[in-house]
């Protein structure tokens, strides 16, 4: 990371910024192009290792792209303010926090699997453990599990 002075290093304040996320947008290489895709989520963090997960449909770009677990990017933000100088445009900057890093790609198949991955997803924007899902629609949902293998944080305050 270049400017040093920016990193977030303290684990504690990577998942503050993680919590005040609401989208992550997963980057897949197809093909000679990237695609990327904003998706909500929900994330588990276990001694430093992040889980990120999220749903869609069991068909598309995003879902074949993930059928065989592949390597992706990903970032996530919040709370970003920009300030404009009226005076001396040069001068307005933005405020922010982010997170990027990569990670591998892999489709939840098991159905308690599935059912513990939504409830995470659904914590996530609502605070609540313990959310009910329909056994005929975790058997047409995809869920999507993003392991971890890099991340990085900054922010400018």
């Amino acid at each position: 990371m270049r400017r040093k002075d920016r990193e977030v290093t303290d684990s504690s304040k990577i998942r503050e910024i993680i919590e005040k996320s609401e989208v992550i947008r997963i980057g897949y290489y197809d093909n000679g192009e990237v695609y990327i895709v904003p998706v909500n989520f929900g994330y588990v963090e276990t001694d430093g290792e992040y889980t990120f997960y999220f749903h869609g449909a069991n068909a598309g770009r995003k879902y074949e792209l993930s059928k065989n677990g592949c390597e992706v990017g990903f970032e996530l933000e919040s709370r970003a303010n920009i300030v404009i100088d009226d005076v001396v445009s040069c001068r307005s900057t933005c405020y922010f926090n982010s997170v990027i890093g990569n990670g591998k790609i892999s489709l939840i198949t098991d159905l308690q699997e599935k059912d513990r991955a939504l409830n995470i997803i659904m914590k996530h924007f609502t605070g609540k453990d313990i959310h009910t899902f329909d056994e005929k629609w975790l058997n047409v949902v995809a869920i999507f599990k993003l392991d971890v293998e890099k991340l990085t944080c900054k922010a400018r305050i």
